[in-house]
């Protein structure tokens, strides 16, 4: 490889960095499920209902100058983005209070905005509680379904402690990033769904990697303690996670730079989510193993007999 963040040959004691790491993962998890109940999420439009109204204006918009104009109104949260071409905006506006009657004030109240302008609405739509409800209720599915697929999968190609330790570091990963949209009061719509989706994947893809290092290790070094040879796997495997890593996060930089106001909350969620999932591969997924009592020789006698299952069948 010409480019390394990590040189080669590192001998770093990872395992006897869990006496911090595992310490700080539960303080942050702590925090993060005790802010979720306390203060509890930013809900978008998505999951609170609200009203949606597509416009095309003449020549291209003025994001700032109609979301200053909409303010005047006091609809409450009232988003502004443009939907494909520079002319063409959507409009989310919170739910108000009052029934239908105020959700059909809210689309007079914002054509009295554009009563001097040449705007054509496109499409209005209210997304009302109920619907808003069974987004959230598919949301959550979503999740847990990818997390009880997870487990599954791994226990299937490894040992269950390889399982049990991915959900708890991937587990890990997701309560933290959702720490992150209580603490700074991040939208959360479909797309932080989205965001929290990807992040399940990517923590796992680096934790997968690790995991097969280790288990090649414990096929290789049956005689040595399980501590080097965690040590020594994710030793090996830290240049490529790195260098992974820090490639991804120049990409979701510039998105979150130059990609503007509308996915900034998702951009800056993948951002954080890249960087606990990159910790969590590292300084969680292999300490969780020690954990879970995964014993040197599991994985050794699991290919002694393999291979006698083997021999017998070619002899027969």
């Amino acid at each position: 490889m010409l480019l390394r963040l990590v040189p080669d040959n590192t001998k770093i004691k990872f395992m006897w960095l869990r006496k911090a790491s595992f310490p700080l993962s539960i303080v942050l998890v702590i925090a993060s499920l005790a802010g979720f109940f306390t203060v509890g999420l930013n809900y978008g439009i998505d999951f609170k209902g609200g009203t949606i109204i597509e416009i095309k204006t003449d020549g291209p918009a003025d994001i700032g100058a109609i979301r200053s104009e909409l303010s005047t109104l006091n609809l409450g949260d009232v988003q502004v983005q443009e939907f494909g071409a520079s002319d063409d905006i959507l409009i989310r506006v919170e739910e108000q209070p009052g029934g239908e009657t105020a959700q059909q004030s809210v689309v007079a109240k914002v054509r009295t905005i554009f009563a001097d302008d040449n705007v054509d609405f496109r499409r209005v739509e209210v997304v009302g509680p109920r619907v808003s409800g069974e987004l959230a209720r598919a949301g959550a599915l979503a999740v847990a379904a990818s997390l009880f697929a997870i487990l599954i999968y791994i226990w299937f190609r490894f040992e269950w402690q390889f399982a049990i330790g991915a959900i708890l570091t991937t587990a890990n990963d997701v309560v933290i990033t959702i720490g992150l949209f209580v603490l700074l009061q991040l939208d959360f719509s479909l797309s932080s769904i989205a965001a929290v989706l990807t992040i399940i994947g990517y923590s796992l893809n680096d934790t997968v990697v690790v995991y097969d290092r280790i288990r090649e290790n414990l096929r290789k070094y049956k005689k040595r303690p399980l501590t080097d040879i965690l040590d020594q796997s994710i030793n090996e495997t830290l240049s490529r996670t790195t260098m992974t890593s820090v490639t991804t996060l120049l990409a979701l930089i510039a998105l979150y730079v130059f990609g503007g106001e509308v996915i900034q909350s998702f951009t800056l969620a993948m951002i954080f989510g890249i960087i606990i999932g990159t910790y969590s591969s590292i300084f969680l997924a292999a300490p969780f193993l020690i954990l879970l009592k995964l014993r040197p020789d599991a994985l050794s006698s699991k290919d002694g007999d393999d291979e006698k299952g083997a021999k017998a069948n070619a002899t027969v």
